[in-house]
């Protein structure tokens, strides 16, 4: 079966003005986001890449620009099962207020059985995401043959949930994972099992020194902005 790419869009306006986005329209690259995206065919030059799909929100199309550029061949096919989780009323709100509220403790310590008001349960965004990535190994298999490698375009959350699923960890833990934004995670898919080959690889050590404010116990929601 095939092997995934798995690449969380670069870092947005949304992620340094600390505001979980969700779907929020209008939610674009920031300028380092747009050296992130512009540095990612070099990063994936040696992959035979056979198809990309994406995310249908802006940061997410904006990342790929450059790859697409590079590689006029390919063309990016849109999939919402693996947009953004559903923050519902969460959606634009800043991530210090939300700290305060209930359901984000519950967030970060079950979020089996996290729902956002007005949104979907991080458990419906785990399965939604999972099946879109089962029906594409096929589809890329059966098109490409059983060694192609593919590319998703997605956020971080939804990547998350993705190698949990991989790794046969549950909901639960997934707030242990960390992809920072424009990390390219890649999970190789088999008959009976999935390996995790790469996580979070951003080829930048930077996010990993001691910071001024050392980051907290809780996971970012949505995933973080990375390096500062």
């Amino acid at each position: 079966m095939p092997t995934l790419i798995l690449v969380r869009h670069g870092r947005s306006t949304a992620n340094t003005a600390g505001v979980l986005a969700g779907w929020t329209p209008g939610v674009a690259l920031d300028e380092r986001g747009t050296a992130q995206a512009a540095a990612l065919p070099g990063r994936l030059a040696e992959l035979p890449i056979s198809e990309v799909v994406t995310s249908p929100l802006q940061r997410c199309q904006e990342t790929l620009r450059p790859l697409l550029d590079a590689r006029p061949g390919l063309r990016a096919h849109t999939d919402e099962r693996i947009g953004e989780c559903h923050y519902g009323d969460w959606s634009g709100r800043k991530l210090a207020e939300l700290m305060d509220e209930p359901l984000m403790k519950v967030v970060q310590s079950h979020p089996s059985a996290a729902a956002f008001p007005g949104g979907e349960s991080m458990r419906a965004m785990q399965t939604r995401a999972a099946e879109a990535v089962r029906e594409w190994n096929a589809r890329i298999e059966r098109d490409h043959g059983a060694d192609a490698v593919y590319l998703m375009c997605s956020h971080g959350d939804i990547i998350k949930s993705l190698v949990a699923d991989a790794l046969g960890l549950h909901l639960d833990l997934f707030q242990r994972i960390s992809v920072e934004p424009c990390s390219i995670t890649a999970i190789r898919y088999t008959r009976l099992r999935p390996f995790l080959v790469r996580l979070g690889d951003t080829g930048d050590f930077a996010s990993l020194a001691p910071r001024a404010a050392p980051p907290g116990e809780d996971a970012p929601v949505g995933g973080g902005a990375g390096a500062p």
